[in-house]
């Protein structure tokens, strides 16, 4: 399906990772969604400085797989919101959300 995968190899940083075939590199996720799951996120990433770094993951950057696996982590982000957000508001706001 088209809206999984997008190319932009006008980008002055395409490929931003090192991969074996540029062809099927996906842009789609440029900026990762997953980052702030931290340790959660499932990829590729180490510890520099006390950051971040994901510069040597590409798992959101990959044509048949990446998309897929965003979608399925994104239910996690959905349930640590949902969990914040019971937490913070009362059972009569929280009951709103059920």
């Amino acid at each position: 399906m088209n809206y999984k995968f997008v190319q932009n190899k006008k980008c002055e940083y395409f490929p931003c990772h090192k991969v074996g075939d540029e062809t099927k590199f996906n842009c789609l996720f440029c900026y990762c969604p997953l980052y702030m799951l931290g340790e959660e996120c499932g990829g590729n990433f180490k510890y520099s400085h006390g950051i971040k770094d994901c510069s040597g993951c590409t798992i959101t950057h990959m044509k048949d797989t990446g998309f897929n696996f965003v979608q399925e982590k994104m239910l996690t982000v959905i349930d640590i919101v949902k969990e914040n957000y019971l937490e913070n508001h009362t059972e009569e706001e929280n009951i709103k959300l059920k």
